[in-house]
């Protein structure tokens, strides 16, 4: 009986990368820089780069951090839901992650609430011949 050898799912993270930007519906929020929080998680194969010792061959989080900040601070989104979708889109396809977990917090839009936001996964689907 063959064994089908599953690649290892391996998670590549940036967590509490604080970010000012543009966010929001309402009329003070067009006026002023507020912070987020992105937590993100990324799908990589690391065995060549724990093979190997290279940065070359690792997903590089310094790399996916500096866009991140690059992006978003340059963004102007009303909504964290539009934000969240451009920064999966952008992270998976600039980066080839197939899968992404992304959580974005808006520290202080909700007053008595230490934060609210959204968690999205996305995963680039894959067709098998």
């Amino acid at each position: 009986m063959e064994t089908l050898h599953k690649p290892p799912m391996d998670i590549v993270y940036v967590h509490d990368l604080r970010i000012e930007t543009i966010i929001g519906v309402y009329d003070w929020e067009r006026q002023v820089r507020q912070t987020v929080v992105i937590d993100i998680d990324m799908m990589a194969d690391i065995s060549a780069a724990a093979k190997t010792d290279r940065i070359e061959d690792a997903l590089n989080y310094k790399a996916v951090a500096k866009r991140l900040i690059a992006f978003v601070s340059s963004s102007n989104f009303y909504l964290v839901e539009t934000l969240a979708e451009h920064v999966a889109t952008l992270v998976m396809s600039e980066f080839r992650v197939p899968w992404v977990r992304l959580r974005i917090n808006k520290e202080g839009a909700v007053r008595g609430a230490k934060g609210v936001g959204v968690i999205i996964e996305r995963r680039i689907e894959t067709t098998h011949d």
